[in-house]
């Protein structure tokens, strides 16, 4: 296995209900990089490999019958007879719940005589920190099995928490080697019949920061009259989904979405707001318990070491410290480093009560928006706008949705040196103060003017400071830097500008029209960077690949500025892009333009699913019909 790479994810196979996830082959083998059962931030298996005495199955297919359920079919030729149809077949299937993954592995034979053969499962522990598994780095965990009354128990060596699997099978042989668990089945499948054995992994970590949800979604939304591509995008996204619902173990009942398998399964401020917020058509119930999760974890004091500051929503939460090897990046279990998820929770909170969220649940919140009203207001100067800076010297960089170390910087490829005041925070900034504004009105609560002036005020700043103007056209930068100098490439950060009232009519026209201009759109939608950019590369994970939600926001924000004409275009490109990713539409894809490929390349180490992607069927849904 290469190390210090991270792996590629675009040909593996996922089974997942979060916390817990399976990645695998085609075969349903686990043998590469990624591969493994995962459970929270570990992953518990490494390999997993099914042997037949008799001979190699080769595989022929899998399919998913929802995100926690896929069915790996084989053939068994070396048992079969020369005749050309094949008559031993082989079915693993493959489902995964919080906490446990079930297998079964079916032989169904239809030669004129029983086939008798064994089955064996060789099992790899691994107890790998996924950030490890990431980067392509560490070892394997030391682990200790022991036999029990009804299998075997795996248990991590001196690893903080104890993770444990408690693996089970029927009437299976077991052996417990220095580097492996294996069971074996004697099997014997008469004529015309199946024979099946079962074996249980029940996945186990004290450790853990978030839990399965208490019950299953219900969400539904009517599909009729629309692209039948678009309804059965919707479908695959429902599904997977309700497979990326969370909850925290204090409070159960309120469910969140994981951001994104595999690297993200857990609690993300902005990635989770998001997602709430596109959900809204079909559940403001989400959004609602996603306020609620994030407000108890709202800051209270100021502290450089995490980023935490009074009223500032959270950025991330994990088991433990998380390391990035190779980037210099040490982030702490619950770190604070986002620049725009305060300004965004007020938005979802405005938009959820819009959409029938009960005012009791709101005024419950009004602690919070007023904190968070506060942060937004401080953190902004009199004669300035809402900014970052890394102030631990190793935590992320960037600290907007575009959180990689190269993703703002200029038409020559320069980096901008920060603090960085990115155009579209400026825009969540004034739509959650007029929003709010709007939402103490409508309850008696007192605050509203003062809100609406300061809004008013960074609009006429931003008007007076933003724009620029390159052979491309004229646009807003994608940010200003330290000196307060226009960072002047045009990216899709301006899509995020339109329908939040930050921007007159007039320019939010040109706006769109530029982010459906050659240089942006690449026919699978908007591209993250403009191809005139010197930093531009289709594959460049935010300097020109396409992000589905990224397209999404820009397509609903032409909709809520009348621009329909240019939104359904969005949107059409949208679900041409979902239909060549079977409609599990994965994180982000490359960039390069339709004309010269009929469907986007991979983005090989991309999340799939990804609640914001997901989410961005919703979002697609409700433009068509609107």
């Amino acid at each position: 296995m290469t190390t210090g790479l991270q792996p590629f994810l675009h040909d593996a196979t996922i089974t997942l209900c979060a916390p817990t996830q399976v990645w695998s082959r085609a075969s349903g083998d686990m043998s590469a990089a990624i591969d493994g059962v995962y459970h929270g931030d570990r992953r518990m298996l490494s390999d997993v490999a099914v042997t037949w005495a008799s001979g190699r199955a080769e595989p022929i297919g899998a399919a998913p019958s929802h995100a926690g359920r896929t069915g790996f079919d084989s053939l068994l030729r070396s048992s079969d007879d020369p005749t050309p149809d094949p008559h031993v077949r082989v079915t693993r299937d493959r489902e995964v719940v919080a906490g446990r993954m079930t297998e079964t592995l079916r032989i169904r034979s239809v030669l004129p005589s029983a086939l008798h053969t064994t089955v064996e499962v060789r099992l790899v522990p691994d107890f790998r920190q996924l950030s490890d598994v990431k980067s392509g780095t560490g070892h394997a965990e030391a682990w200790y099995a022991a036999h029990r009354a009804d299998g075997v128990r795996i248990d991590g060596v001196g690893v903080s928490g104890g993770p444990s699997i408690a693996l089970t099978a029927a009437d299976a042989r077991w052996r417990i080697d220095h580097d492996a668990v294996t069971l074996t089945w004697d099997v014997r499948a008469e004529p015309g019949t199946e024979a099946s054995v079962t074996w249980i992994a029940d996945l186990a970590d004290p450790g853990l920061v978030v839990t399965g949800p208490t019950g299953p979604s219900d969400w539904t939304t009517p599909t009729g009259g629309v692209d039948r591509r678009l309804a059965r995008w919707a479908d695959v996204a429902l599904d997977d989904l309700a497979a990326l619902r969370l909850a925290l173990p204090e409070h159960p009942e309120d469910t969140f979405l994981a951001a994104g398998a595999p690297w993200f399964f857990t609690l993300f401020g902005r990635d989770s707001l998001w997602a709430a917020r596109m959900m809204l058509p079909v559940d403001t119930g989400l959004a609602a318990s996603t306020l609620r999760v994030l407000a108890r974890l709202q800051g209270s004091v100021d502290d450089p070491a995490t980023e935490e500051e009074p009223g500032k929503i959270p950025h991330e939460l994990r088991a433990g410290e998380l390391r990035m090897p190779g980037e210099g990046i040490v982030l702490p279990p619950l770190y604070y480093g986002t620049v725009d998820a305060t300004a965004l929770w007020v938005c979802v909170l405005v938009d959820a009560h819009r959409a029938g969220m009960a005012e009791s649940d709101v005024r419950a919140l009004l602690p919070a928006l007023r904190a968070a009203l506060a942060w937004i207001d401080r953190s902004t100067p009199a004669d300035g706008f809402l900014s970052y800076i890394d102030r631990t010297g190793h935590g992320l960089a960037n600290q907007g949705w575009k959180d990689s170390g190269d993703s703002v910087q200029w038409r020559d490829g320069r980096l901008a040196e920060g603090p960085i005041a990115l155009c579209e925070v400026q825009g969540y900034a004034y739509e959650a103060c007029v929003g709010a504004a709007d939402l103490l009105d409508r309850l008696g609560e007192p605050g509203a003017e003062d809100l609406r002036t300061w809004a008013s005020d960074l609009r006429r700043r931003f008007a007076d400071r933003f724009w620029v103007r390159t052979p491309e056209g004229r646009y807003p930068a994608i940010a200003l830097d330290r000196d307060g100098a226009p960072v002047d490439t045009l990216t899709s950060n301006i899509g995020h500008l339109i329908g939040t009232g930050l921007l007159d009519h007039d320019d939010e026209v040109a706006v769109a029209a530029l982010l459906l201009g050659p240089t942006m759109s690449s026919g699978f939608g908007i591209r993250t960077m403009s191809t005139d950019a010197a930093g531009y590369w289709p594959l460049g994970y935010h300097r020109g690949a396409v992000w589905a939600h990224d397209t999404a926001i820009a397509a609903h924000g032409m909709a809520r500025a009348g621009l329909r004409d240019e939104a359904a275009t969005v949107v059409a490109e949208l679900i041409d892009a979902a239909e060549t990713f079977a409609y599990r539409m994965p994180e982000l894809y490359a960039g390069d333009d339709r004309s010269e490929r009929a469907a986007p390349a991979p983005y090989p180490a991309a999340c799939r699913p990804q609640a914001w992607s997901a989410a961005a069927a919703i979002t697609c849904l409700e433009i068509a019909r609107s």
